[in-house]
């Protein structure tokens, strides 16, 4: 059940791990859920489709092995969090066994903004939503 009002779908591209990080990724947001995983015969992700917060999302394995391509901090995925407790818990999780570009606090344009490199190497810059200085 993907969003059809949606033009634009990220794909994400896993070395080996995209299963896993898909779900990872449902079990930190609300209103998350796996539409479909198919995988190829060697059991990696030929094609995977799960939603987050309304936002439809593909995922797939790099079938190139000896190829490998990192994710870069270039590109981020930014999430809008309702409530203090959601960026706190939010950050918590996505900043466990990744990397913290920028801790959770004040900014400029926002009371509690940060920047994190997840464990499979995923940007995710995290807002404070309505609260602005």
């Amino acid at each position: 059940m993907t969003n059809q009002n949606q033009k634009i779908t990220p794909l994400l591209m896993f070395n080996g791990n995209a299963e896993e990080a898909i779900k990872f990724y449902a079990s930190i947001f609300n209103n998350a859920h796996i539409e479909s995983i198919l995988h190829q015969e060697n059991g990696t992700v030929m094609h995977a489709t799960f939603t987050l917060h309304g936002q439809t999302f593909m995922a797939i394995d790099n079938g190139n092995e000896n190829d490998i391509h990192p994710f870069t901090a270039a590109f981020s995925l930014c999430v809008s969090c309702e409530t203090e407790q959601e960026i706190d818990t939010v950050f918590k999780k996505l900043a466990k066994d990744g990397k913290i570009l920028m801790d959770l606090g004040p900014t400029p344009f926002s009371v509690k903004f940060a920047w994190i490199e997840d464990q499979y190497g995923v940007s995710w810059q995290l807002n404070l939503e309505g609260e602005k200085l």
